[in-house]
């Protein structure tokens, strides 16, 4: 029961840090798409 918990404790930040990166890739790449279209990114 003890390594269920670990594992249910750890598995929180590696899927946070999977949605951070998930987020930065997208935001990176509207940041990409608008500066080669000359316009603003907001």
């Amino acid at each position: 029961m003890t390594l269920l918990y670990g594992f249910y404790v750890l598995i929180w930040p590696a899927l946070t840090l999977g949605v951070l990166v998930l987020i930065c890739r997208a935001v990176l790449r509207d940041r990409r798409d608008a500066k080669r279209e000359h316009r603003e990114l907001v």
